[in-house]
């Protein structure tokens, strides 16, 4: 009797609590940035799982039997497209499943270089913004019964950003026209400088797998000394041996490291998204401002 007593009082208090702590939405993303977007959308209504973690490189990425499992797992796959995935259709189709794929792109108009798109377009607070509000959506058609839940925490969200751009322009406004001007790796800054006026010179294209060929860096290093570049910057993701070496021929100082394609873990400098872009606008203006 007993255990019928005490068997009886958990199912009361199940039933008792709300739809989501018993059956969360697991949902994938497919890299860090992405998880954050997911996170403060989702809540405490969705379990986050992402492929890509702190600190890795989805351009090189190569997924792994765990990764099909998350696949398969799913009910919701959120991902970046524009090109930035390559590998994600291998991986569905490992995954032996076909989730509802979410593009948290959708709607913004790409960057071109060349034939290839830009993938890097959360580098501007604007399109972070459409990228909420795509996962807003795609969280509340996969989950209706939490749609008003992920429109408010969309919405909170979506004034931390508008506070966010506020404070990028600001601090850009403290940067001397003349010296708004980096070297970074790889090219993953394009929407940024569009957005903020900050002209980003790459060695390497869109994607970390490019090699820089001998021309493009003696360019660069004839670029730096007759613009005079003030400052080139590491990338989390990206080897440092190049841009040391840009330094040590042109004399530009190494500005510190920006966070281009990846967080960090929680203890480093950029853990959410808008620590990342609060640190890369500091690394900026320490750097160029003086």
């Amino acid at each position: 009797m007993r255990r019928l007593f005490w068997l009886g009082c958990f199912a009361l208090i199940t039933a008792a609590l709300p739809a989501h702590a018993q059956d969360r939405l697991n949902v994938v993303a497919s890299f860090s940035i992405l998880g954050d977007f997911v996170r403060n959308v989702g809540g405490d209504r969705v379990d986050v799982t992402t492929l890509v973690g702190p600190d890795g490189d989805a351009h090189v990425y190569t997924p792994t039997a765990a990764d099909a499992k998350k696949i398969a797992d799913a009910r919701l796959v959120i991902v970046n497209g524009l090109d930035f995935e390559g590998w994600l259709s291998r991986l569905v189709k490992s995954s032996g499943k076909k989730p509802t794929i979410a593009t948290a792109t959708k709607g913004i108009a790409p960057r071109k270089l060349g034939s290839h798109a830009d993938p890097h377009a959360w580098q501007s607070a604007a399109n972070a913004k459409i990228y909420v509000t795509n996962i807003r959506d795609a969280l509340a058609a996969a989950d209706p019964a939490g749609a008003e839940f992920y429109r408010g925490n969309a919405q909170t969200y979506l004034e931390k950003l508008d506070a966010l751009d506020r404070e990028m322009r600001a601090a850009v406004a403290q940067i001397p026209q003349d010296r708004r001007k980096v070297i970074s790796t790889h090219d993953a800054f394009g929407y940024l400088a569009s957005a903020y006026g900050i002209e980003f010179v790459a060695p390497l294209g869109v994607s970390t797998e490019s090699e820089a060929s001998a021309r493009d860096i003696a360019r660069i290093i004839t670029q730096i000394r007759t613009q005079k570049i003030p400052a080139v910057f590491l990338e989390n993701i990206s080897d440092s041996r190049l841009i040391r070496r840009i330094s040590a021929e042109t004399g530009a100082k190494v500005g510190g490291t920006l966070y281009s394609d990846s967080l960090t873990g929680e203890k480093g400098d950029a853990p959410t998204y808008i620590d990342m872009v609060r640190h890369n606008i500091k690394a900026l203006t320490s750097a160029l401002a003086n």
